[in-house]
């Protein structure tokens, strides 16, 4: 068994060398099983030294121009060797616990994909509601958070992988193609509970309240039109970090 741990990056250099240092730390708990890991990131046309932080890390770096998260992802898994690809978001730090419950889904032969409940660190009182909302939106239906997704990898490059027609929400799409999937071979997708993954709360240090509650409100009145353009989606793409 292989593991491929995926980091899409763009302009992460402040807090890449931490976090890949966690993500190295969780990843014990696959060699641990005796199972083979990799470590590939993808600079997602970077204009700070998130490549050669990465490459002093020992990771495979992979270069995707379009700054898009979805392309960052897919051109990642397109380097990857692994039977099963963990996506990790590069502001996030998962625990050995996290991985290991990870590979206990795994192991257990009945599981496609999955992901995990989150926690905000450093966050505020509004980001922590918004966190805990989704955790339970997660958990009913469960859709994974983009910043730790588990699957298969033939599963995944069955479902065509992420939509790159998407700039946000494209875990959500991917998940819903990957439970039909599940259902067809008599598996399924979870959400782990137990060890949260921790994950920076610095977007809601960045943008106001009142910012974020406008751009949902202009998501719902257009039919997720702005879901397809990056100019709408400043959230993600104007370079605030």
């Amino acid at each position: 068994m292989t593991i491929s741990v995926l980091v899409p990056a763009y302009n992460e250099a402040a807090g890449l060398a931490a976090a890949l240092a966690s993500i190295r730390m969780a990843m014990a708990s696959f060699a641990a099983r005796g199972w083979h890991t990799e470590l590939v990131v993808c600079d997602n046309n970077s204009t700070d030294a998130t490549a050669a932080i990465a490459a002093a890390a020992g990771a495979t770096v992979v270069f995707e121009p379009v700054n898009q998260i979805a392309r960052a992802r897919n051109a990642a898994a397109a380097h990857a060797t692994g039977d099963w690809l963990v996506f990790v978001d590069a502001d996030s730090h998962p625990s050995p616990a996290l991985f290991a419950a990870a590979a206990d889904a795994i192991a257990s032969g009945r599981v496609v994909a999955g992901g995990s409940v989150v926690r905000m660190e450093n966050g505020t009182a509004f980001g922590d509601a918004l966190v805990a909302g989704w955790n339970l939106v997660s958990r009913v239906t469960r859709w994974a958070a983009g910043a730790f997704v588990f699957v298969e990898a033939e599963a995944f490059r069955a479902v065509g992988g992420f939509n790159q027609r998407l700039y946000a929400t494209e875990e959500i799409d991917l998940c819903r193609r990957l439970k039909r999937l599940a259902r067809r071979q008599g598996r399924r997708l979870v959400i782990l509970r137990a060890h949260p993954l921790r994950t920076s709360g610095r977007k809601m240090r960045l943008y106001t309240p009142v910012e974020m509650l406008r751009l949902g409100l202009r998501t719902l009145l257009t039919g997720g039109r702005t879901l397809r353009r990056p100019q709408d989606l400043f959230l993600w793409y104007d370079g605030r970090r």
